[in-house]
């Protein structure tokens, strides 16, 4: 499933909506579409395990019902895991950090410790990603707030018989955005550091980062709420 586009994810969340009868709300206008706000999809290529959505409906459902029937008609790896009723503010406005896997397969472990201690000590580190308007250069380190290689890392399957040097990172949502893409460029920027083999990333958390370090689930404020309707 990591390798399905943002865009294919949405068109599969539609579908299931209406597979689910659900009573989605739609926009006006002379082209409506239904009311669904996504929050910092993934990028094509890394798996997740905390993805967000918003959706508006035009009648109360449960909570509970609502997140069955979704899950049963979106495809398997596809699943919901949770749906609450929404209070106030956008939820957008709750997600500014986020924690990411990055297993480096063919790499010691403490290959990376040397290469993530020389990223964390640099001011600055220049990395050049392609975007829409071209080649651009931007300041991977300032939007790290936390990267280590694991001590005792819970290998992936497949990773038996060869080093695998696992990272946690924290990377604080900034303009431009910063993905562990970037941050794996840097570490070669400042330390040589280039897996023989693509690395496999995986989101695990997005929420509101507090001054200990620690993401707060988005959806945290929430589940109090008994129907869903409106929001």
């Amino acid at each position: 499933m990591r390798f399905t586009s943002h865009r294919d994810f949405a068109r599969a969340f539609e579908r299931a909506l209406r597979r689910a009868a659900v009573p989605i709300a739609f926009s006006q206008g002379f082209t409506p579409h239904p009311k669904i706000s996504y929050a910092s999809a993934a990028p094509t290529g890394v798996g997740s395990e905390a993805e967000y959505l918003e959706i508006g409906l035009n009648a109360v459902v449960d909570p509970e019902q609502l997140r069955v029937a979704l899950d049963a008609a979106l495809s398997p790896g596809l699943d919901v895991l949770e749906a609450v009723v929404a209070g106030e503010g956008s939820l957008a406005e709750r997600i500014d950090a986020s924690r990411w896997r990055l297993e480096l397969f063919q790499i010691e472990p403490e290959a990376a410790r040397a290469a993530v201690a020389a990223f964390l000590e640099a001011p600055e580190v220049l990395v050049e990603r392609m975007t829409k308007q071209g080649l651009r250069s931007f300041d991977a380190r300032a939007a790290v707030v936390g990267c280590m290689v694991e001590a005792e890392p819970d290998l992936p399957s497949g990773a038996g018989g060869v080093p695998c040097a696992i990272i946690d990172l924290v990377v604080r949502q900034v303009i431009p955005s910063v993905r562990p893409d970037d941050v794996l460029s840097g570490l070669r920027v400042v330390a040589g550091l280039e897996p023989p083999v693509p690395p496999r990333v995986t989101r695990l958390a997005q929420g509101t980062l507090t001054e200990q370090g620690e993401i707060v689930d988005p959806l945290e404020a929430d589940r109090e709420g008994v129907g869903i309707g409106g929001h």
